[in-house]
């Protein structure tokens, strides 16, 4: 679910140096420019369509039940010098739906995310306490997420044999944290939405020799615009920024789409320092679609990739509840 950027100590971390992949995979998130992966969350194109994953109080914010995956395949061709297939693979499932009985909304995420001999899964609880406010509508809600890190030790290659930690299998650990956020949202006109993650930031160890690794709190803020052409109004611009942030370092995309009919729609996103994303998709009855296409403008593209694919898939599935049941008498049985 997260990107893990280990805090070696003593004799660990002059083990772990020998092994020439991790070298590579070091050399990456150093030579990258693009600081994705000095951030521990993963990261998505289609940001507007994945907000349950990054801001719990958006659940229950579509009315519907609503389901989406998505699958994200970043820096396709990148690997290292033994050929083995570094590059992140991540995939999302989330699910949310408005319940009455909780006064807001209950959503679910699943991520399960690959980068080289590093797999994270987790999973995420969303609540969100919704309530009318000036003409939209305001939500605020906590996160809970349990996160399984592991690592595959054994496919590491050492330039010296011995070495007591690469010659282990896999090895994993279980981690606990929390997140907060808050949603405005003017349906059809705009939203604006903060949240953080991580927030208590757990520590954990993992390996032979204990390793230390720590989850750091992470930020966003992410707003949106749509524009009816008032000469077309079959034609909708809606421009969004999205930032993430652990105060380290901080990727911002800003994304201008244009939406036909409510139907079609396309899109350009610029990713500081990091790629142009092509975005295309179609909304078709209770279904949407999208793909995008991200062109690497950092030095990854003339290290190997061939740039990143995402695609994903959302279904709603229409809630047809009766606010206000009414009884009514047969005639015949007065």
């Amino acid at each position: 679910m997260c990107y893990f950027m280990p805090d070696f100590s003593g004799d660990a971390e002059m083990n772990l140096m020998k092994s020439t992949t991790w070298v590579n995979i070091a050399l990456l998130l150093v030579f990258s420019g693009s600081r994705t992966l000095a951030q521990q969350e993963p990261q998505f194109t289609h940001n507007v369509f994945t907000r349950m994953a990054i801001n719990p109080a958006f659940a229950g914010s579509s009315g519907d039940i609503s389901v989406t995956g998505l699958m994200r395949q970043q820096w396709v061709g990148f690997k290292d010098m033994d050929g083995e297939k570094v590059a992140p693979q991540t995939y999302l499932l989330t699910a949310d739906m408005p319940v009455r009985l909780v006064h807001g909304g209950l959503g679910i995420s699943i991520t399960s995310d690959r980068l080289g001999f590093e797999n994270n899964t987790g999973i995420r609880l969303n609540y969100a306490y919704r309530t009318s406010a000036w003409d939209g509508e305001l939500a605020v809600g906590p996160v809970i997420g349990f996160l399984n890190k592991s690592i595959d030790f054994s496919k590491f290659k050492p330039t010296q044999s011995g070495d007591p930690i690469l010659g282990t299998a896999q090895e994993s650990t279980m981690m606990m944290d929390v997140g907060l956020g808050v949603f405005y949202e003017i349906k059809n006109k705009y939203f604006i939405g903060i949240s953080t993650s991580q927030l208590i930031q757990t520590g954990s160890s993992i390996g032979v020799d204990a390793t230390n690794y720590n989850l750091k709190r992470h930020y966003y803020a992410h707003a949106g615009y749509l524009y009816t052409l008032p000469d077309n109004p079959l034609v909708k611009l809606q421009p969004t920024l999205f930032v993430k942030t652990d105060f380290v370092s901080t990727q911002f995309d800003i994304n201008l789409s244009a939406i036909y009919n409510d139907r079609f729609w396309g899109g350009i996103t610029y990713r500081l320092q990091d790629a142009i994303a092509f975005l295309i998709g179609l909304n078709y009855k209770s279904f949407i679609f999208g793909y995008s296409y991200d062109l690497t403008t950092s030095q990854l593209g003339s290290a190997g990739s061939s740039g990143s694919h995402e695609i994903f898939l959302n279904y709603r599935f229409k809630l047809e509840l009766d606010k206000n049941p009414r009884s009514y008498r047969n005639t015949r049985y007065l």
